[in-house]
């Protein structure tokens, strides 16, 4: 099949933090990502500091303001650290724009060049749910380190071995998942991978659905979850309450290697949701057998589900900032295409014991 707009794949994630230095510094030391280029007064960048950190197949860009006033501010104001923009790589930035505002985008910036010594970069972007933007990035001209304005700076770190961005999940608002997923399906053509409802995805306190979309060729995945009815607040909702609205839940990352990559992340300081230990008593009779030995698994708390295609191995992190909300998700997939739908009970109650530490449940 082919997709109505050309996306390439995800070229990068930006995010808006309140100390883009001491941001890198932890992206680096706990998830093993090396510093590739800055962008700040040094460069000529005279609102704004940037730090593109990479590993393998994946750009993280943390952002900081250099003044008071102005569009960063005012989302740090509301949101604290998260995920302003999910960009994407494309071919042809003024033909995917306007086939995407053509199809129902509302404009965020409107196609134009940046440009340096190592040539042109052609940009723009579209608005999505909340404060969140996909850009469109075309460097095809250009030989420099990422972006005009940054400058290669290079603070080589280890690894941990994270490949690339699985999927970018969202959170929005009660009633308004299926409305989005409309959105990406007329926009830029995604289809339904998979749609969970909260007979699925629930526990004895709260509930949640979810849909996941994704291109033909599911390079790009972005499921999309609201909060449903239930005895207490779940977790979308405390996630909103504290976002002060809809946007980035939480950044996938893919690796060959999750118990050496997990190992490496706590080694670093990262901290991860942990589940009662009887949950591996029974999960080989839901799953099936798996390569990995369990004593591998168990002691990190690592999580395992299956679908028709094969299994995947998950664990997820603690909020990456004070405020409850953006987090990170380590994946390992053994075929599986899906996205753990059996370990959400388990996941889920792990999330509410942190709420409840939180006296947010």
């Amino acid at each position: 099949m082919t997709d109505p707009i050309p996306l390439k794949g995800i070229d990068h994630v930006e995010l808006w933090v309140g100390n883009a230095r001491q941001a890198a510094y932890y992206y680096r030391k706990c998830f093993g990502m090396s510093q590739i280029a800055y962008s700040g007064l040094e460069t000529g960048q005279r609102d704004r500091a940037s730090y593109l950190l990479g590993q393998n197949d994946i750009r993280l860009v943390l952002t900081s303001p250099l003044k008071e006033g102005g569009a960063i501010n005012e989302h740090l104001l509301r949101h604290g650290d998260g995920v302003r923009d999910i960009a994407f790589e494309v071919d042809d930035v003024d033909h995917v724009f306007a086939l995407a505002v053509q199809r129902g985008a509302e404009a965020a910036v409107e196609p134009h060049d940046e440009s340096d010594e190592h040539g042109r970069v052609r940009r723009a972007a579209v608005h999505t749910y909340g404060d969140t933007i996909h850009s469109f990035v075309c460097r095809e001209d250009y030989n420099g380190p990422f972006l005009p304005g940054f400058a290669e700076e290079r603070i080589n770190e280890s690894g941990c071995g994270l490949e690339l961005v699985d999927h970018v999940v969202g959170n929005v608002e009660i009633g308004k998942m299926d409305g989005w997923a409309e959105w990406y399906s007329r926009v830029f053509g995604f289809q339904r991978q998979i749609t969970f409802d909260d007979k699925d995805i629930s526990t004895e306190f709260s509930a949640l659905r979810s849909v996941v979309m994704s291109d033909d060729n599911h390079r790009i995945k972005l499921p999309i979850n609201e909060p449903a009815e239930g005895k207490r607040r779940s977790q979308i909702q405390e996630y909103l309450d504290f976002y002060g609205g809809p946007g980035v839940q939480h950044v996938a990352l893919l690796t060959r290697n999750i118990v050496a990559t997990v190992r490496r992340m706590m080694e670093g300081g990262v901290e991860f949701l942990t589940v009662p230990d009887s949950y591996y008593e029974t999960v080989l009779e839901r799953v099936g057998q798996i390569e990995e030995p369990l004593a591998r698994l168990r002691p990190l708390g690592i999580l395992i589900d299956n679908d028709e295609n094969g299994y995947l191995l998950q664990l997820f992190t603690r909020p990456a900032q004070d405020r409850p909300t953006l987090f990170f998700e380590v994946i390992q997939r053994r075929g599986a295409r899906r996205f753990g739908k059996g370990n959400f009970k388990a996941l889920f109650e792990a999330i509410e014991r942190e709420q409840a530490r939180r006296g947010n449940l």
